[in-house]
């Protein structure tokens, strides 16, 4: 598994094959899930805006987001992360 100690890894570890496949199922599958409770009616109905499509993205980026906050947390390495101040990285 990927890990992280400092802001700069954590592009390599959200982009790494394993860890963005992974996000992006789960974003797939709870923003259809969310897209479909929320707005399939409205494109059903044909009341579909720019509005709408916005907010259908959104409806996919947040769980997207969240996913990869869950595995930046779980992939973190405690400890000082060599800046000066030697205090850990979040």
């Amino acid at each position: 598994m990927t890990t992280w100690r400092r802001w700069q890894e954590i592009p390599a570890v959200c982009l790494h094959p394993h860890n963005l496949r992974s996000t992006l199922v789960v974003a797939a599958v709870v923003g259809t899930s969310l897209f479909v409770i929320n707005q399939l009616d409205l494109v059903l109905s044909g009341e579909v805006g720019p509005r709408i499509w916005v907010k259908a993205a959104l409806t996919y980026l947040v769980p997207l987001v969240v996913g990869n906050y869950g595995l930046l947390v779980g992939t973190h390495k405690k400890g000082t992360t060599g800046d000066r101040d030697g205090e850990p990285g979040i």
